[in-house]
């Protein structure tokens, strides 16, 4: 099923805006976590049960 040309417009205008937005430019200038820091989690998920549920709960990327 393809999107109509004005969705897809829209929906690039909300990224765009997304993208410029004050939290986003912040973030954009975090330092990278590396995995020799102390905080950073092991499995790599902040939240385990959600990242399990996401990845395990069948085929989602084909929703």
């Amino acid at each position: 099923m393809a999107l109509s040309p004005d969705l897809a417009v829209l929906m690039v205008g909300v990224a765009a805006r997304q993208a410029a937005s004050p939290t986003a430019l912040a973030q954009a200038r975090l330092p990278r976590i590396h995995a020799s820091d102390p905080f950073t989690p092991t499995h790599g998920a902040f939240n385990v049960a959600v990242w399990e549920m996401v990845e395990f709960s069948g085929d989602w990327r084909k929703a």
